[in-house]
């Protein structure tokens, strides 16, 4: 008798299983779906909310929130890239401040660490980056030919 009741009673806990695996299949891939949903979701969130960072960045202290923001990149300033920029170039500081229209004082203190550049003038060195060595030297040949 006892070994009856222990067929039942597995059989039973199989069928159980049976019942419960196919009424949670559907269940699991769903949860499934909605996972990836979520993590999508999230990705888009924070590329929304890194966008708004910016777009505040982009509005000046002072004027209203409603304004369009500005448009403008801000370009990054390194000090060892304007050494290593000035170092291809084979630019005394003097020259390549002429180039960007600064002193030669402001490049030396740039380098250092001890100031940093205006906006203008980070905008000027970008556009200096794509310039050979050739270049620069006919560019400051161009400014002490209007000097003069």
């Amino acid at each position: 008798m006892t070994n009856i009741a222990a067929v039942f009673k597995t059989e039973i806990a199989r069928l159980s299983r049976k019942a419960i695996r196919q009424h949670l299949s559907p269940l699991l891939a769903n949860h499934k779906s909605q996972k990836k949903e979520i993590s999508a979701l999230k990705q888009k969130l924070g590329a929304l909310e890194r966008e708004l960072k910016q777009l505040r960045r982009g509005v000046k202290p002072g004027k209203g929130s409603d304004e369009a923001p500005a448009t403008s990149e801000k370009t990054r300033f390194s000090a060892k890239g304007l050494r290593s920029l000035r170092a291809r170039l084979d630019l005394s500081a003097e020259d390549f401040g002429r180039l960007i229209g600064a002193s030669g004082q402001s490049v030396y203190k740039w380098e250092a660490q001890k100031a940093t550049p205006r906006q203008a003038q980070v905008q000027k060195l970008a556009a200096i980056r794509s310039l050979g060595k050739r270049e620069a030297v006919a560019r400051l040949a161009a400014l002490d030919g209007e000097t003069a």
